[in-house]
């Protein structure tokens, strides 16, 4: 094993008959040290992102690519003169930064780490959609400032969630398990729409309505979570006019792409009241933030951490490895998307 940052060198060449693996940012040591026995593995102790042209040497000098989903993998990679990768093992779900096209023209398996962030990243969810509903970011700031003076009737008024409306974009893995927790958990309404037929068994459990078009779900919600996959339709799905249809005093939580939403018309919205609060986990341009939202007391920011927890940055591992595994044995990787 080698690594890179330790010298400055960027890629070194190491001797070995194992296959070689290119991995781009740090990973959890349990994931390291397993990819470490099975793979002559250069790790980036730096965790800083990789230049492109440092993916695009490693593309000619190793087997795989463990990238993640901060890092872009352009045409670049593929098209490279004697490339040596013949996979793309992607640290977890979303791989809308890998360049699919190219992946499949220059015969290049992409993967990805599906179902092992489900429950935590459902969580993160219903914590963001509890956090701006409640003014919670604003009341600890507040607190925190040394601002509070004391309980009083009206102050920090927030919205109830309990029996409320909750609108659910994307009825997957992770909408589907929003929706029991919101509606098992917190007697909520649960709409939805989705492209595709939902799991039938969590549609009957969260006695989840369909609906027949986003605009129908965003003028019947109380509240609007995002879980939508990546897509050619998915960047601004909820655009000016969309945003335009929400209830008056709606609330609106992303957890799934930051591309998903028009950050402008959305800092737009925000500010004039059109709707009362946001709670954001993904953003449009990460990991710049909007400096509009960041002013904003009715939003709640967080830095892209809804699978933030050991079992599931684990388990992403466990997936990464599956692939790799399958792939170098000859054999059909059990998650792959290109």
């Amino acid at each position: 094993m080698t690594t890179i940052g330790e010298s400055g060198s960027g890629i070194r060449d190491t001797i070995g008959g194992r296959h070689r693996v290119f991995v781009t940012r740090r990973l959890p040591p349990a994931t390291e040290a397993e990819l470490a026995t099975r793979y002559d593995v250069h790790l980036n102790r730096t965790d800083e992102a990789c230049a492109p042209a440092m993916l695009v040497d490693a593309a000619r000098d190793f087997d795989a690519i463990v990238s993640t989903v901060a890092d872009d993998v352009p045409a670049a990679v593929f098209e490279a003169e004697r490339r040596r990768i013949g996979i793309v093992a992607n640290y977890g779900v979303g791989f809308d930064r890998i360049d699919l096209a190219a992946a499949r023209a220059h015969r290049v398996v992409v993967t990805n780490t599906p179902g092992v962030l489900t429950e935590d990243t459902a969580d993160l969810a219903m914590m963001l959609l509890l956090a701006a509903a409640r003014r919670a970011g604003e009341a600890e700031r507040q607190l925190r400032s040394g601002n509070w003076q004391g309980w009083r009737p009206t102050h920090m008024l927030g919205r109830r969630v309990n029996g409320a409306v909750l609108g659910i974009v994307g009825f997957g893995r992770i909408g589907a398990a929003v929706a029991r927790r919101a509606h098992c958990g917190f007697e909520m309404r649960v709409l939805f729409v989705n492209p595709s037929a939902p799991n039938a068994s969590v549609v009957a459990e969260a006695e989840a309505e369909r609906c027949a078009t986003i605009e129908e779900l965003l003028a019947r919600s109380d509240f609007v979570s995002l879980h939508a996959p990546a897509g050619p339709d998915a960047r601004h799905l909820l655009d000016r006019r969309r945003l335009g249809v929400m209830r008056p005093g709606a609330i609106l939580v992303n957890t799934a792409r930051g591309e998903l939403v028009d950050e402008a018309a959305l800092a737009d919205a925000l500010e004039s009241g059109a709707i009362a609060a946001a709670g954001l986990d993904v953003h449009e341009r990460e990991p710049v933030v909007s400096a509009r939202l960041l002013a904003l007391e009715n939003v709640v920011l967080l830095p892209h951490i809804g699978s933030a927890t050991t079992a599931s940055r684990v388990a992403m591992g466990d997936r990464v490895l599956a692939n790799l595994d399958a792939y170098f044995r000859g054999l059909a990787p059990p998650d792959r998307v290109a």
